[in-house]
């Protein structure tokens, strides 16, 4: 099984990509090596993944979030979290 997530910071950065082991790679993100992309810009938190049979459909699906109507879409469920996050928040 191979899973395809997406990932952000407090800033609001995304990252998105594809593993056989989230649990590790979300580790990985936030303790990561020096010099690599995510290790300064954590932590990170896990906000959508997809599950995947086979590692070819995995990485489509990740080409296609990385593409601009991918990013449309990851766009259009953070927006709906965070106005969901806010509403439960001020108690609606």
């Amino acid at each position: 099984m191979f899973e395809v997530y997406v990932i952000q910071n407090p800033k609001g950065t995304l990252y998105t990509g594809f593993t056989s082991n989230l649990a590790a790679r979300l580790a990985e993100h936030n303790t990561g090596k020096p010099g690599n992309y995510t290790y300064k810009r954590g932590p990170w938190k896990l906000i959508h993944k997809e599950i995947y049979e086979f590692k070819d459909e995995a990485s489509k699906r990740e080409k296609f979030l990385k593409s601009g109507k991918g990013r449309e879409f990851i766009k259009s469920f953070v927006i709906i979290s965070r106005d969901r996050a806010i509403g439960s928040s001020q108690g609606s």
